[in-house]
């Protein structure tokens, strides 16, 4: 007889987050980790992990292996096709970031039944969820709270706000009209994340990117042309707060929480605000603005700030990077290293 191994599960491990992620999780805890991406992982990450599985979030067969091998009782579900690749391919997108969510729903409940306790299901939403209609409105609203304006107007957008109410399902109303509820064994926890900017790794098609592809033009001595007006504003927050309010909310007792998603924040400057700090870091560099209409119309519908005070109280949400050292100390020095 097999006896399976207790495990945490991360898909789309070798993007942004997953890098920081694995990281953290090899340092601190005692549970193997177990990886699924498209692609395979960065070299320097796999002597981390105990399995690498090079696969599809859509592929059913390879989420079945998993599920006779191993005893998955984490799971933060990372995989997604981002923002701008999104636009260009909307059905692709939702099946990728639906349907593969799906799955992975599908994929926990069975693993709770198996071993007769939750799962927790770690979810990275975005403020793409949000949806302002114009930019007087965006000023006006100041820092919105998880269930204002949930009105998005992307792929993406729609994606993330749907998957959230569908972890919401398998949470508290899975199956609901059953002889015997299965509801609750899924243990679904979002964070609804504002832009993410990481000194690790290199920009991959965020449409909150201009923030970082600033910093890495400049590092390299190239120009950059800026994709949003200067006065554009919207959250952010370092990668490594980012990492660790997944890594919180993971840990917090589940009778704490009151939401299954939730707003979390760390600054707010605008493009320029960015550009004067990128600018004082590297004197050489040259940073105009090249506004795409479209871009920034999906940039204005986003809340200029959240409010998070849900997670500061249920869980203890609290980043360790304001704006200036999550410049000063995190991005500029050590993207500065990268290409020295």
């Amino acid at each position: 007889m097999t006896v399976r191994k207790p495990v945490v599960l991360i898909t789309g491990a070798g993007g942004e987050i997953g890098h920081g992620l694995i990281s953290r999780l090899a340092q601190g805890t005692s549970r193997p980790i177990v990886t699924l991406d498209v692609n395979p992982l960065d070299p320097a990450l796999t002597p981390l992990v105990q399995r690498e599985v090079t696969a599809s979030i859509l592929d059913t067969s390879a989420l079945d292996r998993l599920l006779s091998e191993f005893e998955v009782d984490l799971i933060f579900h990372l995989a997604a096709l981002l923002s701008t690749r999104s636009e260009f391919t909307p059905v692709m997108a939702h099946r990728v970031n639906v349907e593969g969510t799906l799955n992975l729903l599908e994929f926990a409940q069975k693993q709770a039944e198996s071993h007769d306790r939750p799962v927790v299901f770690m979810y990275p939403s975005s403020i793409a969820a949000y949806g302002l209609p114009d930019v007087e409105t965006k000023r006006r609203a100041g820092r919105v709270r998880e269930d204002e304006w949930a009105t998005p107007t992307t792929m993406y957008g729609c994606n993330k706000l749907y998957c959230e109410q569908l972890g919401r399902y398998y949470s508290r109303h899975y199956k609901q009209l059953a002889a015997k509820t299965k509801s609750g064994l899924v243990d679904f926890r979002a964070v609804r994340s504002p832009g993410l900017i990481s000194a690790m790794t290199v920009p991959s098609g965020g449409t909150s990117d201009y923030a970082p592809e600033m910093i890495h033009a400049a590092a390299r001595g190239e120009a950059y042309a800026c994709f949003v007006r200067p006065d554009t504003q919207i959250p952010f927050m370092a990668m490594p707060d980012g990492v660790d309010a997944l890594l919180r909310l993971a840990d917090a007792p589940r009778e704490r929480l009151t939401r299954t998603a939730y707003n979390v924040g760390a600054f707010n400057p605008t493009a320029a605000e960015i550009q004067q700090v990128v600018a004082r870091a590297f004197p050489a560099a040259t940073i105009t603005y090249q506004v795409d209409a479209k871009r920034q119309g999906i940039v204005d519908s986003w809340p200029a700030d959240v409010d998070d005070r849900a997670a500061r109280a249920d869980w203890g949400y609290c980043p360790s990077h304001d704006f200036t050292c999550a410049f000063s100390e995190y991005l500029i020095p050590t993207i500065r290293q990268r290409y020295a």
